[in-house]
């Protein structure tokens, strides 16, 4: 990769970060399967060198937000918590759109409370649906996350699941600091939007980077990992990396295996030739719906 760091609002965090979403119970819902786990894979990630991790207070629903202030509360200088709003759990699980004035506030409220905090480092406004982003204004959503950033509760706004054409009407009401979407090895239909923003200086956050629910699969990612002496997730990681210096990763686990390997990715070269083989993967894969993240 060509840089280590990159700006996230009023900070610099290095490209690596965690997701938090997996420590909730299956599908996203109810408790961690082993709560001790959990709270040792977030103590882990800081201790490693993680100084920015994702989450929302409807995974779960208050499920990650509170493992996290039980695990790493009082937080570190350093860190930044990335949280998200416009989704409430059904009893079901299903996820459901909130993302009405009062909604969102109440949700940055759910966040304030249950992560501990005065104020939230970066909030991002949750839009589109499991189908991918949609084309719907969202000035009035937006409009009501500035306000409450006026207000001291929030300190920098990102997007989550949005067009390109979404980001310039919020860039219109307020700074933006992170867009969040779905992107990975595979699935590409970001290129575009990835380097409009490396342009601007904003950071890219790609969700499902190993392909979500389900995994990516590839003979040429499993092929260039068994070269490298590495998994092909590992790989996977490293493509982002090397995609371009304005993506950030948030690879999510349960697992603290899997979460010193989603680190040690972020130390994986891949010479231009390895780049031209992963490249192609892209080209061969047909487009995807997006998920709940």
């Amino acid at each position: 990769m060509t840089t280590t760091t990159f700006p996230l609002g009023d900070r610099t965090v290095k490209r690596v970060g965690y997701g938090a979403m997996q420590l909730a119970g299956p599908g996203v819902f109810g408790p961690p399967k082993d709560h001790g786990t959990a709270v040792a894979v977030l103590r882990e990630a800081v201790a490693s060198g993680v100084d920015h991790i994702d989450t929302s207070d409807f995974y779960g629903p208050h499920v990650t937000n509170l493992l996290i202030r039980e695990a790493l509360s009082p937080y570190p200088k350093d860190l930044m918590i990335v949280t998200k709003v416009g989704a409430v759990r059904g009893a079901d699980a299903s996820w459901n759109p909130a993302l009405k004035p009062a909604e969102l506030t109440s949700a940055v409220h759910d966040n304030l409370r249950n992560l501990g905090v005065d104020a939230l480092d970066v909030v991002n406004l949750r839009v589109g649906g499991i189908h991918g982003p949609a084309e719907d204004s969202i000035e009035e959503q937006l409009t009501t996350l500035a306000e409450l950033q006026q207000k001291g509760l929030i300190r920098h706004l990102g997007l989550s699941n949005v067009s390109m054409a979404q980001f310039n009407e919020a860039r219109g009401i307020g700074k933006i600091v992170c867009v969040q979407n779905a992107y990975n090895l595979a699935h590409r239909g970001d290129d575009a939007m990835i380097d409009a923003l490396a342009a601007e200086g904003v950071a890219y956050v790609p969700f499902f980077p190993l392909g979500g629910f389900m995994p990516l699969q590839s003979a040429t990612l499993s092929d260039v990992a068994t070269r490298l002496n590495v998994t092909p997730m590992q790989v996977a990681l490293a493509w982002l990396l090397h995609r371009s210096p304005n993506i950030l990763l948030i690879p999510g686990t349960s697992s603290l295996g899997h979460l010193r390997e989603n680190l040690e990715a972020g130390e994986i070269a891949l010479s231009g030739a390895l780049l031209a083989e992963l490249d192609a993967v892209g080209a061969k894969q047909p487009a995807t719906a997006g998920s709940g993240h």
